[in-house]
């Protein structure tokens, strides 16, 4: 699955560098531009202008389309995103010892309320299709789930996500012999 676009610019300028043994020091010198605004692109904390981008896929030595070859923006997602455990991305911050992120889910969504919760599912659990006037997230802790949308169905594992838009006809099913759990993040929009 391809994530949102400025992560993948990020990913990419990262990458590219890296492939052609060039230090953050060298891209910013050949780019014009600051050690640490390199840092902070390649880190997703900023986003560069298009003249900055510009300048650093060409300090890269990379024809522009094929940089931008093969990126998605999130309008060309399926309605449900899954991600397998397998398929996080490991990445780095800033240098630090004994840090371990991995980027599971990226998904612009404006001015939303938070809502975490822990779902519980005994192995008999049912309730008909539901819809939900938010985005949600899950992230399977424990056991084996599938997951309902109309007339599909999707099986998740322990350590597998899903994103997907609850307006969506959706139930849950433990197909496991004891309780399954997974963590839930409601992004409920605000209404204008």
């Amino acid at each position: 699955m391809e994530e949102d676009i400025l992560i993948q610019i990020s990913n990419r300028i990262k990458e590219r560098r890296r492939d052609k043994n060039i230090t953050v020091q060298e891209l910013a010198v050949r780019a014009n531009v600051s050690k640490g605004l390199i840092s902070q692109i390649e880190n997703s904390r900023t986003i560069p202008s298009l003249i900055v981008l510009i300048d650093i896929i060409k300090a890269l030595e990379i024809d522009l389309n094929e940089f931008f070859k093969d990126m998605r923006s999130k309008s060309d997602h399926m309605p449900v995103l899954v991600k397998r455990k397998h398929e996080y991305d490991h990445f780095e911050k800033e240098h630090a010892d004994g840090f371990h992120y991995q980027r599971i889910f990226t998904q612009s969504i404006s001015q939303s309320t938070v809502d975490i919760v822990i779902l519980e599912l005994e192995p008999d659990a049912t309730r008909p299709l539901v819809e939900t006037e938010a985005f949600e997230y899950k992230y399977i802790l424990s056991g084996t789930i599938a997951y309902q949308f109309n007339d599909d169905v999707i099986t998740l594992n322990q350590g597998d996500s899903m994103l997907f838009d609850g307006r969506i006809p959706h139930t849950p099913k433990n197909t496991g012999n004891t309780t399954a759990s997974m963590l839930v993040v409601y992004f409920f929009e605000e209404k204008k």
